[in-house]
C-alpha cells in the first residue's frame, strides 16, 4: 500500500499537463515501453533527421554529387552550427566552429593556450575529470618533451579547493576543467573559477560536453578563454557526432593551431604547398568535415533552439528534485543506495547519480525493465533528465522501478552481473 503522504502518479501527471515544454516531446522518436534516461551519453533521435539525412544522401549525394559543397552549403556548415550553438553557450557569432571529437579539440586549444601563456609550465585539472581530457593533457605534455607539469586536484573540488590550489602555484598556465562532472554531475561555478583562474595568470579551459544544450551559460559573461564540447548528448546529434569548440574573440588572431590542415588554412582552395592560418575561429579547422554528421548535428541542434532555455533548465532541476525526492522515500534502509549528486539543485547539471555497490548489476536489472540510464564505474547509477523528451511521469515510473528492483532482489541475478564492451 503506497504512503497517503507521497505523491502519487497522478500527481506528476498533472505536472505533465502543465508542463510549457510538454510538446516539445513530439520531435523526437521514443520508442514505446522505454524510459530514456541517458541523454545526457546519447540524445534520443530527432523526427525530423532521417528524412534530412536521406535527403542529404538521395538528392545533395547522389544527384547533385560535389556540386553540393556549394549548391547545398556543405562548406559552411562547420561555421552554421557553430554559431547555432554559440547561441546556447553566449558565444558571439564567428567564436564557435564545428570540427572533430571532444578529445581533438581540446588538444587544439590546450596547445594554443599553452603557447599563448609563455613562461608558465603547470596544468592543472581535478582528478575526476573526464578521463579523455586528461588523457590529452598527458599525451601533450609527453610531445612537448616534459617541460609541463600536470596537476591533479582532488575528486569534486569545491570552488574554495580550486582557488586555493591555484594560489599554491606562481606557473599556472592552463586551468582546465568540465562544468558540469560526469559521473556525480556536480556543477562548477563557471564565472567565479574562471575570474579565479585568471586572477592566478592562467588562461582557462571549460569542457562543456554535459552542458551544452542542457544549461543556460554565458562564455562572454564569464571572460572564459576556451571551450570545447560534444554533439551527441544534449544537442542529439547521434551517435559520434561532430564536437565543437569556442576561442574567444580575443584569442583567435593570436594562437598557433597544431593540427594545421587544409581546411583550416586561409585559402583552401589555393592548394599552396605552405600552410597559412585562416583568419578567426576557422583556423581550427583541420580536415574535411563529415557532411552527413554535420546535417544530423543540425537537425538535433534545432530541436533545443525551438525551446525556451530557462524553462529547460527549470524543469531538469525539478526533475531531478522529484527523482532524489522520490527514490529516497520509497528505497529501503540498507539496499547501498546513498546520493552521489550534489543535492542542492542549483549545484547539479542535468543529471542525478546514486552510489551503489553493486551498480552495474543494478543498472542492467533497471535496463531490462525498460528504464535505461548508464553505469559509471566504480559505483554510480547514473540518470540524465533531457527535459525536451522527459516526462514527469517518466520519473515516477523509474523510481518505482528503480525501488523495486533494490526491495526484491531481483538485480543479483547472474546475467545481471555480465559485463559488456559498454557500460
Amino acid at each position: 500500500m503506497s504512503d497517503p503522504a507521497l505523491p502519487t502518479r497522478d500527481d506528476f501527471a498533472a505536472l505533465d499537463a502543465g508542463d510549457p515544454l510538454a510538446h516539445h516531446r513530439e520531435q523526437f522518436v521514443l520508442p514505446e515501453g522505454v524510459i530514456y534516461l541517458d541523454g545526457n551519453s546519447l540524445g534520443a533521435l530527432p523526427k525530423t533527421t532521417s528524412e534530412r539525412v536521406r535527403h542529404t544522401i538521395e538528392q545533395e549525394w547522389g544527384h547533385d554529387l560535389i556540386r553540393s559543397w556549394n549548391s547545398a552549403g556543405w562548406i559552411d556548415l562547420a561555421a552554421v552550427l557553430g554559431d547555432k550553438i554559440g547561441r546556447l553557450i553566449g558565444a558571439a557569432p564567428g567564436e564557435t566552429i564545428v570540427a572533430d571529437s571532444t578529445s581533438i579539440n581540446l588538444f587544439k586549444v590546450l596547445s594554443a593556450a599553452l603557447a599563448l601563456n609563455p613562461g608558465r609550465s603547470r596544468i592543472v585539472s581535478q582528478r575526476d575529470n573526464f578521463p579523455t581530457d586528461l588523457y590529452m593533457a598527458q599525451g601533450l605534455t609527453r610531445l612537448l618533451g616534459g617541460s609541463y607539469e600536470l596537476t591533479l586536484l582532488d575528486d569534486d573540488p569545491s570552488a574554495e579547493a580550486i582557488e586555493q590550489a591555484l594560489s599554491q602555484h606562481d606557473d599556472v598556465a592552463v586551468l582546465m576543467l568540465t562544468h558540469v562532472n560526469y559521473r556525480t554531475g556536480r556543477l562548477h561555478d563557471l564565472a567565479r573559477i574562471t575570474a579565479a583562474a585568471h586572477r592566478a595568470g592562467a588562461l582557462m579551459i571549460w569542457d562543456l560536453a554535459h552542458t551544452a544544450g542542457a544549461l543556460p551559460i554565458d562564455l562572454t559573461a564569464a571572460d572564459a578563454d576556451f571551450a570545447v564540447g560534444c554533439g551527441y548528448k544534449y544537442l542529439n546529434g547521434g551517435p559520434g557526432a561532430p564536437a565543437f569548440l569556442w576561442v574567444a574573440a580575443r584569442h583567435q588572431e593570436a594562437f598557433a593551431q597544431p593540427l594545421s590542415g587544409w581546411l583550416g588554412h586561409a585559402a583552401p582552395f589555393e592548394f599552396s604547398p605552405d600552410y597559412r592560418p585562416a583568419p578567426g575561429i576557422a583556423r581550427y579547422l583541420c580536415g574535411t568535415p563529415p557532411v552527413l554528421s554535420m546535417v544530423a548535428l543540425d537537425c538535433g541542434l534545432d530541436t533545443v533552439l525551438a525551446a525556451d532555455f530557462q524553462a529547460l533548465r527549470e524543469k531538469s532541476m525539478r526533475l531531478g528534485d522529484l527523482f532524489i525526492e522520490w527514490v529516497e522515500a520509497r528505497a529501503d534502509a540498507g539496499t547501498g543506495l546513498r546520493l552521489a549528486s550534489p543535492r542542492e539543485r542549483q549545484e547539479r547539471g542535468s543529471q542525478v547519480s546514486f552510489h551503489h555497490p553493486e551498480g552495474y548489476a543494478v543498472m542492467q536489472a533497471l535496463i531490462a525493465r525498460g528504464v535505461i540510464g548508464d553505469f559509471r564505474a566504480p559505483d554510480i547509477l547514473r540518470f540524465g533528465f533531457a527535459p525536451l523528451y522527459l516526462r514527469y511521469v517518466d520519473i515516477w515510473d523509474a523510481a518505482e522501478a528503480l525501488t523495486d528492483l533494490l526491495r526484491t532482489g531481483e538485480w543479483d541475478r547472474p546475467e545481471f552481473h555480465q559485463r559488456a564492451a559498454v557500460t
